[in-house]
């Protein structure tokens, strides 16, 4: 109950703070490629119940290819590199946070195709909570389209490795749960996108 009311005060905060900067961004999206603003995926949330996960679109419009991202991905569009970088495209999920689908701290919620990969009792312990907008696994693998670019198989790279490693954070994680963790998490968080942001500015 505490995390949920946590996670409503400071998502719905979020949303209010942040308005212009939704706004500029859906008008910048719109603007540089045709096609919705929203990027829409379907994604596993808890206890298994499936879940449309929401994004500022950052590929071309119903472009087709592999469910992850490799590189420099040629579908990804001009304004789609910076928000990708700068993780802005993950804000819209605030909006998930508010409809209950999604807390602001959890395991990254993934697609079905990987999930069905899951073992059971990892995938039982991991589904065992809300997916949020950020985790341990975040933080550890903000560059994991670029690791995946150097693998000579990037799918199998991050079904064999990365993956497996995901999920020993996400049980930490659910091992650990408290309001104190996920403010923790979440000034980590913060802490890794402002020195990033200085790096690239």
């Amino acid at each position: 109950m505490a995390k949920r009311v946590f996670d409503l005060l400071l998502a719905g905060a979020g949303v209010l703070l942040l308005a212009p900067l939704l706004l500029a961004i859906a008008l910048v999206v719109k603007l540089d490629s045709p096609g919705p603003v929203f990027f829409r995926q379907q994604r596993v949330g808890r206890d298994g119940r499936l879940f449309r996960i929401h994004k500022f679109r950052t590929m071309r419009h119903a472009a087709e290819g592999p469910q992850i991202t490799v590189g420099a991905d040629a579908r990804i569009t001009r304004s789609g590199r910076f928000l990708r970088r700068s993780k802005l495209d993950e804000l819209p999920q605030l909006f998930d946070v508010l409809a209950g689908t999604m807390s602001l701290v959890g395991p990254r919620p993934e697609v079905p195709r990987y999930v069905a990969l899951y073992p059971p009792q990892t995938r039982a312990k991991v589904l065992s909570v809300r997916p949020g907008m950020t985790d341990l696994a975040s933080l550890e693998y903000r560059d994991e389209s670029e690791q995946l670019a150097r693998a000579a198989d990037p799918e199998a790279t991050y079904i064999h490795e990365v993956m497996p490693r995901k999920l020993a954070l996400a049980e930490a994680y659910v091992d650990q749960a408290s309001v104190g963790t996920d403010l923790r998490l979440i000034l980590r968080t913060l802490a890794v996108l402002l020195v990033r942001r200085a790096r690239t500015s």
